[in-house]
C-alpha cells in the first residue's frame, strides 16, 4: 500500500511557504496532506505535491477540545504512516498522537517534543527551509543545494487573470514591486516612498500588501505623483505571488513577500532591521541582496521584531538610506549580474 505523510503547519504564512521544499521531498515517496490554517491553505492551492490541504481553524470553528477531537478523528481515519510537525506546539504534537500516527517527527527543541517519536536537531545557523526539510530527510547535517531549498508556489488561471485586470495597460511595463508592510512595526523600513520616487523613473512601481498596508501604499502613490500601482488588499496571496513573478525586482521588509519572491525566483532586496537573515529567513532567489545596519551592537534585538525599539532610537531602520537600496536594486538588475 502506498505510504501517506501528514505535515502539520499552522504557524505564520511565511512558514508555510518555507515548508514547500519538505512537501516536495516527501511527495517523492508518497502522498502528502497538510494541516494548515485557513489563510495558509490558500498558499498551497494548486500545488502539485499536495494531495489534500486540511484546514484546522484552531481559533474559530475547530477551537477547544471539541474541535480538537473532531480533527483528530478525521486524521485518524486517513491512516497516515508518519506525521511531520513543522509547527512545534504542544497542541500540534498532541493532535498527531490523538490521530493514531505512530511515527511522529519534530524538532528536539519544540514545545511539543514529548509527543514525538523522532526528534531532529534544529540548527539555528541553517535557513528555516533547510531546518524544515531536515524533518523529512531526518539528517540535519545533510548538505542540500539552494535549488532544493527554494520554495514553490503555483498560481493558477484565476490568479493570472486577477493580475491582468489589476495591471491593465501597464502589463508590459517594467515593474518594481515594493512591499512596505509587516505585522511587526519595527520591521517596516520608513523610506519606501523616497525609494519609489527614485525607481519610478526607471519603471512602474507596484505596491504589494494587504488591506492594512493601504496607508503605506498611499504614501508611495503620493511620492510618485500617482504613477505607482496600488495592489494592496486587491489580490489573493497566490495572485500576489504571480504579480511578484512578473516584476523585475521586489524590495521588501523581512515579511511574507520576501518568501513569495523566493518561491517565484524574483530578484529580491530584503531590508532587515531588528532581525537578521542569520535567523534563517533570508531570501532564496538566485539574485538577492540584504540591506542591514551592520554597525549596531544592539542588533538583532528580537527574533520577530518588537512593537517598539527597546532603546527608542530605531537606528537599524532609520539609518538605511533610499540611495543605498536603490544602488542594491540597480546592481541586481545590472547585465553584470545575470
Amino acid at each position: 500500500m502506498p505510504s501517506a505523510s501528514l505535515i502539520i503547519q499552522t504557524s505564520f504564512l511565511g512558514d508555510m511557504v518555507l515548508t514547500t521544499p519538505l512537501i516536495a521531498y516527501l511527495a517523492e515517496r508518497g502522498a502528502v496532506d497538510v494541516v494548515s490554517t485557513r489563510a495558509a491553505s490558500a498558499l498551497i492551492a494548486n500545488h502539485p505535491h499536495v494531495r489534500e490541504s486540511i484546514v484546522y481553524d484552531k481559533r474559530g470553528a475547530d477551537r477547544g477540545m471539541t474541535g480538537f477531537a473532531r480533527m483528530a478523528a478525521a486524521l485518524r481515519a486517513r491512516k497516515y504512516d508518519a506525521a511531520y510537525l513543522a509547527q512545534g506546539s504542544v497542541r500540534s504534537g498532541a493532535l498527531a498522537l490523538a490521530a493514531g500516527i505512530v511515527d511522529r517527527v519534530g524538532f528536539q527543541t519544540s514545545a511539543g517534543r514529548a509527543f514525538y517519536t523522532t526528534r531532529i536537531a534544529a540548527d539555528d545557523r541553517m535557513h528555516h527551509a533547510a531546518r524544515l526539510l531536515a524533518l523529512g530527510t531526518r539528517e540535519p547535517d545533510r548538505q542540500v543545494s539552494r535549488a532544493q531549498l527554494r520554495p514553490s508556489l503555483h498560481p493558477g488561471d484565476a490568479e493570472r487573470a486577477a493580475v491582468d485586470v489589476l495591471l491593465g495597460a501597464s502589463s508590459q511595463d517594467r515593474l518594481f514591486a515594493l512591499a512596505p508592510g509587516s505585522i511587526w512595526a519595527t520591521k517596516r523600513w520608513p523610506s519606501f516612498p523616497a525609494l519609489a520616487q527614485q525607481l519610478s523613473g526607471e519603471g512602474r512601481v507596484v505596491v504589494i500588501g494587504g488591506e492594512a498596508d493601504r496607508r503605506l501604499a498611499d504614501e508611495i502613490l503620493n511620492a510618485t505623483n500617482g504613477r505607482a500601482i496600488d495592489a494592496t488588499g486587491q489580490l489573493s496571496l497566490l495572485a500576489s505571488a504571480e504579480l511578484i513573478r512578473r516584476s523585475a525586482l521586489l524590495v521588501t521588509n523581512d515579511s511574507l513577500p520576501l518568501h513569495l519572491a523566493s518561491a517565484m525566483n524574483t530578484p529580491t532586496v530584503a531590508v532587515f532591521g531588528p532581525t537578521v537573515p542569520e535567523f534563517g529567513f533570508g531570501p532564496l532567489a538566485d539574485r538577492a541582496a540584504v540591506a542591514g545596519h551592520t554597525g549596531l551592537t544592539c542588533r538583532p534585538c528580537d527574533r520577530h521584531g518588537p512593537r517598539r525599539c527597546p532603546l527608542g532610537h530605531w537606528r537599524c531602520m532609520r539609518e538605511i538610506t533610499p540611495d543605498s537600496l536603490a544602488s542594491l536594486a540597480r546592481d541586481l538588475l545590472s547585465p553584470r549580474n545575470p
